[in-house]
């Protein structure tokens, strides 16, 4: 093979969580850092690297759908079509049916897209390439320097799950629960400060499991806030049995971990939490909330939920709705159950015709967009810091997060990355808009 006949641009899509976000990025880097340039443009890439969720209902059928319309584009715009690399969960799970069913030229699963460039390189010279091994976390190490980020990063520091949800797929495409080394975590923290992150997002399947020797999430967490220059701290997603005291209280005393917390409770019957064997009833996860808000009384509280899980009842899904309103969610995801093949669920007796799931959402969604109007609502008249992270549609309009994770606008000629001091005026069911007090010192 020669240098010619490697593509020379890229597109990745990535879809689902913030884990796949940060998987898409650091792929991004690893094809720069192999010559490729970054296109915005699907359509023109000679590359399109599609990264897989396999969480949600029809996710492998998606990807068949983007590969064609990828084909089909190519066929009407009349150039070649495009080399197509299926990552992530789905490529895990479905491995050589996708390189049978769809003839894609590389699959390569969330555990080894370290060796994306060399996947490539087979594939460019006429052998399609499949790498669906799961190492512990031997990838991290095989990954190029963080180049230039924006204000606000993502850092996974936890991949894996052995929580086995019987909903579940991530430990089958995931692997089990395993932990980066503390020193790798720190520097690749000091990494992104140094390339513009002012705000860190720590990031695992259950991120509050990561544990180094005797230290926990909350060492770590104590650690990178001594870091100069970053400004905030936030992780995702946590599992209630790992909400440790030690984490709690660094909610109450570390300035830098910002006071939002994303805890998945994913129903409000105990009968059917033991079904989709989730280590916490309903009274142990209201009691550890309020051992949080002890400490930090204003945290923002986010969570997810499943409605017509297997068996469930109307006066089950009705405990659901009672615990939103016990809990009052700053804002929350909410899900149609869908069986993953494979789950123990998806073998379940019981299942829930489409129609009334899709009636029990909306009732859930409804109960969960008022609260979050209502916590929105409630901070109007505050002030609070606002990390710009972009443009606004409007000319001189900004768009950045407050503390508690919302969306805020306002006028003004600050640049991506400061931090504004901000009065919230106005609210709206999920952004508020702001007034520019003072700019923050760096």
């Amino acid at each position: 093979m020669t240098p010619a006949d490697k593509p020379k641009t890229f597109h990745v899509k990535s879809f689902g969580c913030q884990m796949n976000v940060y998987d898409g990025e650091r792929m991004a880097e690893l094809m720069a850092a192999d010559g490729m340039t970054a296109t915005a443009d699907p359509d023109t890439a000679d590359l399109v690297v599609l990264n897989t969720c396999h969480i949600r209902d029809r996710a492998t059928e998606k990807v068949y759908s983007d590969i064609g319309r990828l084909r089909k584009n190519a066929r009407v715009n009349e150039r070649a079509a495009p080399m197509i690399a299926v990552a992530g969960c789905v490529a895990q799970a479905e491995g050589e049916e996708i390189v049978r069913r769809a003839k894609v030229d590389v699959v390569v699963g969330p555990q080894a897209y370290h060796n994306l460039p060399a996947l490539v390189a087979s594939a460019a010279a006429g052998t399609p390439s499949l790498d669906t091994d799961m190492p512990l976390l031997s990838k991290f190490g095989a990954l190029p320097a963080r180049r230039r980020v924006g204000p606000s990063a993502f850092l996974t520091v936890q991949e894996g799950c052995d929580k086995f949800c019987t909903y579940c797929v991530v430990p089958y495409t995931r692997g089990a629960e395993v932990s980066r080394p503390f020193a790798a975590i720190v520097d690749e923290a000091k990494a992104l400060v140094d390339a513009g992150a002012r705000e860190i997002t720590l990031l695992g399947q259950n991120v509050n499991a990561w544990v180094d020797g005797t230290r926990g999430l909350h060492d770590l967490i104590r650690v990178l806030d001594r870091i100069p220059g970053l400004a905030r701290i936030r992780y995702t997603t946590s599992h209630p049995n790992d909400m440790a005291q030690g984490l709690i209280d660094a909610h109450g005393d570390v300035e830098s971990l910002m006071p939002f917390l994303h805890l998945p409770v994913q129903a409000g019957s105990d009968r059917v939490l033991k079904a989709m064997n989730r280590s916490h009833d309903t009274a142990s996860y209201l009691r550890l909330l309020d051992r949080v808000r002890a400490v930090r009384p204003d945290i923002a509280l986010s969570g997810d939920f499943i409605v017509g899980f297997p068996g469930e009842t109307e006066a089950e899904f009705a405990e659901t709705l009672r615990l939103v309103e016990a809990v009052g969610y700053a804002q929350a995801y909410s899900f149609k159950y869908s069986p993953r093949p494979g789950t123990p669920a998806a073998d379940m007796a019981g299942a829930i015709p489409d129609a009334v799931m899709d009636e029990r959402l909306q009732r859930l969604q409804a109960a969960l967009g008022r609260d979050q109007q209502a916590f929105n609502q409630a901070s109007v008249g505050r002030s609070c810091d606002v990390l710009i992270e972009r443009r606004g549609k409007l000319p001189g309009q900004m768009l950045g997060k407050s503390p508690w994770l919302q969306s805020v606008h306002l006028m003004t000629d600050a640049a991506i990355g400061d931090m504004v001091s901000v009065d919230l005026l106005s609210a709206g069911p999920v952004s508020l808009a702001g007034a520019e007090r003072v700019r923050v010192a760096a």
